[in-house]
């Protein structure tokens, strides 16, 4: 598909091939097939913005009736990828076994090598993080792999409803008020520092603890206790709430065994998480896994925020094969 620039009138009277509204978004997007593979409730704020982006949405995994106007339902995975030139799949993607998160689907949406060998020559497939065998198809089958979950803009905007639902729990898990509580966040990335954030704002003694003497001087100056790894023993006996951010095992047994029993751990990593739920359950420990909370707390402003970023990370790859095609 070649883009071509859609020329409109500024106040100036003079013409921009960025103009208000989307016009550009539109005009690229229009007439390209795109198949939604399962999801939740943000993707389907984000077909609703692709059909008025005006391509052609094929979607499987929802019922027909939760489908927004103008989108095409389909029976199967096979069917919707079908010459599908954009694939786009759920933030939390697949199990290893390529079973498609797919809240609103009876039974399970099931990825497969003969529905991918379907889709379009040189086509996008779009997911959060993409299991191996994936990666092995798209080295396979030539087609472009994004995996966005670590995308700066998606992940920044992410962390807000993330921190948001992160608090939310910690109010109805503990008998204390957040203001004046003590609490430890671990790791101080996107969502880390937006917890942090958070958390200061509310009155909360934060610590943060990372291994990055860049992060710990941002969350110094930010007005947070600093510590290292080897300080959470001693933390862990003292502090009220612990969120951890950090996508490895970091409270094992061994330092689960220092806890207090009031605490209460919020776990935001991705799927298994960083804590050892099986050691906190045997130690009396409140322990709560807690990923993808922007579709769970606020799944109307996560969704929004996929249509934003999604659409415009479709344009830049169209964008690179096209001027591959130029200049190749």
């Amino acid at each position: 598909m070649t883009i071509k620039p859609t020329y409109n009138a500024t106040s100036s009277g003079k013409y921009s091939i960025y103009p208000k509204g989307g016009v550009f978004l539109s005009s690229v997007l229009s007439g390209l097939k795109i198949a939604v593979l399962g999801g939740d409730a943000r993707e389907l704020i984000l077909v609703a913005e692709l059909v008025k982006m005006g391509a052609t949405v094929v979607v499987a995994g929802f019922p027909s009736d939760m489908i927004s106007p103008g989108a095409c339902m389909a029976h199967s995975i096979e069917e919707a990828c079908q010459d599908a030139e954009v694939v786009v799949m759920p933030l939390p993607g697949t199990n290893p076994q390529g079973v498609i998160r797919a809240v609103y689907h009876q039974g399970q949406l099931q990825l497969s090598e003969k529905a991918i060998r379907s889709i379009a020559a040189h086509a996008i497939v779009i997911i959060g993080t993409a299991r191996p065998f994936l990666k092995q198809w798209s080295e396979k089958h030539g087609f472009t792999l994004l995996e966005i979950n670590d995308d700066d803009e998606l992940a920044i905007l992410n962390s807000i409803p993330t921190a948001e639902g992160a608090l939310q729990i910690a109010m109805e898990e503990t008998s204390i008020t957040i203001h004046g509580s003590r609490s430890c966040v671990i790791g101080f990335g996107r969502v880390g520092v937006s917890m942090a954030r958070a958390l200061k704002a509310l009155g909360s003694d934060v610590c943060v603890v990372a291994r990055n003497k860049g992060q710990l001087a941002r969350a110094y100056e930010m007005g947070c206790r600093r510590a290292e790894f080897s300080s959470l023993p001693g933390i862990l006996a003292q502090y009220d709430l612990v969120f951890n951010t950090a996508p490895a095992m970091v409270l094992n047994r061994e330092l689960l065994q220092h806890a207090r029993p009031e605490i209460v751990i919020i776990d935001l990593a991705n799927q298994p998480g960083g804590t050892d739920f099986e050691a906190a359950n045997d130690l009396g420990i409140k322990a709560i896994l807690a990923p993808g909370l922007p579709g769970k707390v606020a799944p109307t402003s996560a969704g929004r925020i996929l249509a934003e970023v999604v659409p415009r990370r479709i344009i830049r790859e169209l964008s690179k094969a096209d001027s591959k095609l130029l200049f190749g």
